[in-house]
């Protein structure tokens, strides 16, 4: 859905659109299931562990990627990357280059990933893994994949926006769901939350019926000095824009004027004519995200212009309890070194 609008009614309760739709969601539902359940992934030597989501749109999958490789990297290791680099046009494998790549390229996720430890895109991730190896990584963590399994993963951890939860509960077309809850717990291992709020209390439920872990983390935004008596233009195109704008307004920001555009929004001209008009006239600062940022990189004319005037968010996924994170950590390294032993041999090339 790269560059589009989750349909307004998947986060609503269900009406007439989720019924009319539910058999074709039962359809994809059960592709979906079969898929995870008989998937023969790719056993690359190194642990690896998924992080991924239930649904589609933004749940905090690479914040939590990020977060989770610095920490890999604090416990020795040398972490990398892998993803299929959504939104972009390169099929790799291809080794994320933060001086030459765009995001219409490799997608704009790997190039905030590549910003922490060597990032591979890849359609075909067995052949992306294994150029990671290339690289010197010895622990790789997958952003995304949970759903597809082409790559054996010796941990997944599933990261729920508490706030936005499961939407209406059902699988696309219906609703945002990618298969069924109790399908795709099954193959996750454990539940990190994300934040506050009452979207995410029925997965959290379901995670403690299937005896998964749950963790707790919160996203933490960096202080954007010399805005705080400014009028800001907030504007983005991630899977839920209204997090952001929430975000800014809870750090004591005051947003004079929003703007939403579709997840991975490839940004034009025009866009930029117009978001630059409304800070002219209104005299606003433009302010969004990092997701969002790198995609008005390396272009000219007035994205370029655009891109020079806003002030970017960064923010920082901080886990709840450090001494889980360290022990999850472990365990993925203990479950790789277990396989390890009892099945050396590494799968044939797919």
């Amino acid at each position: 859905m790269a560059g589009s609008e989750a349909p307004p009614f998947w986060f609503r309760e269900k009406g007439w659109a989720a019924y009319s739709l539910a058999p074709l969601g039962w359809a994809y539902g059960a592709a979906a299931r079969w898929r995870m359940d008989n998937a023969k992934p790719f056993e690359v030597m190194a642990p690896v562990m998924c992080i991924g989501n239930l649904t589609v749109g933004g749940s905090g999958k690479t914040p939590t990627a990020i977060a989770i490789a610095k920490a890999v990297r604090e416990e020795g290791y040398t972490p990398g990357f892998l993803t299929r680099g959504y939104g972009g046009s390169h099929p790799g494998p291809h080794l994320v280059d933060l001086e030459h790549d765009t995001a219409s390229a490799v997608g704009d996720e790997p190039l905030l990933l590549a910003r922490v430890a060597p990032t591979i895109v890849s359609r075909n991730r067995a052949a992306g893994a294994r150029k990671l190896l290339e690289h010197g990584v010895d622990f790789i963590v997958m952003d995304d994949g949970f759903q597809s399994r082409k790559v054996y993963f010796d941990y997944a951890l599933i990261a729920l926006d508490a706030r936005r939860g499961l939407g209406n509960g059902s699988v696309i077309p219906a609703g945002p769901l990618r298969a069924p809850v109790i399908d795709q717990m099954r193959h996750a291992d454990a539940l990190l939350r994300i934040g506050d709020g009452a979207g995410g209390v029925a997965v959290v439920r379901a995670a403690a019926r299937a005896a998964k872990p749950v963790l707790r983390a919160d996203l933490v935004p960096h202080r954007l000095d010399g805005l705080e008596n400014a009028k800001l233009l907030a504007f983005s195109g991630i899977g839920d824009p209204t997090k952001f704008f929430d975000t800014l307004e809870g750090a004591g920001y005051t947003i004079a004027s929003r703007r939403s555009f579709g997840d991975h929004h490839a940004f034009t001209d025009a866009d930029a004519e117009e978001l630059l008009d409304r800070a002219r006239a209104e005299d606003l600062v433009p302010v969004t995200t990092e997701k969002d940022a790198v995609r008005l990189s390396r272009l000219n004319g007035p994205i370029a212009e655009l891109k020079k005037m806003t002030r970017v968010l960064p923010v920082d996924l901080v886990f709840e309890n450090q001494v889980a994170l360290k022990d999850l950590i472990a365990d993925v390294a203990k479950r790789y070194h277990k396989r390890r032993i009892s099945r050396p041999a590494v799968s044939p090339d797919p």
